[in-house]
């Protein structure tokens, strides 16, 4: 009987997750950042973070959620190309499902040899939290996952 009490709680457990999607636009020379988090977790922490009370899908100041959002993510998302801190434009976001998307991009990146990641969304929220990163420079898909407290990692193109 314990052992199906077990499987049958084991359905309900609570998943969190994230996912961070890096591309590097040669064309553009943009690094392009997608950042999906679950939205309810995302107002949750924004909220305990700044003692306020916000609404992601249907917010009263769009623009203020807007930078509470790119605050946000910029404090815990921190991208290094070949050394070099690189500073996220914050492009907006939007509600698929479930979850919040995130877009920032940085102008100027001429090429990507080397990246340093710092994936920290939700860390302090969830001690269970997962965070997927994907990044793809020159046609060439690299992928790794991060296990709270687990936060960097390092590709090379």
């Amino acid at each position: 009987m314990a052992q199906f009490l077990l499987l049958f709680l084991s359905f309900f457990h609570p998943f969190y997750v994230s996912v961070t999607e890096i591309n590097h636009n040669a064309k553009t020379k943009t690094l392009e950042i997608s950042t999906k988090i679950f939205f309810d977790d995302l107002e949750h922490e924004i909220e305990n973070r700044n003692h306020v009370v916000m609404d992601i899908i249907q917010p009263k100041d769009r623009v203020k959620v807007n930078a509470l959002i790119a605050d946000y993510v910029k404090q815990h998302l921190k991208i290094k190309v070949d050394g070099k801190l690189l500073q996220l434009n914050y492009l907006g976001y939007e509600i698929q499902e479930d979850a919040a998307w995130c877009y920032f991009e940085v102008p100027k990146v001429n090429k990507v040899k080397h990246i340093d990641i710092e994936n920290t969304i939700l860390y302090e929220l969830h001690k269970e939290q997962i965070n997927m990163i994907n990044v793809m420079v020159n046609g060439q898909r690299k992928s790794t996952k991060l296990d709270n407290p687990e936060s960097m990692v390092s590709f090379s193109f």
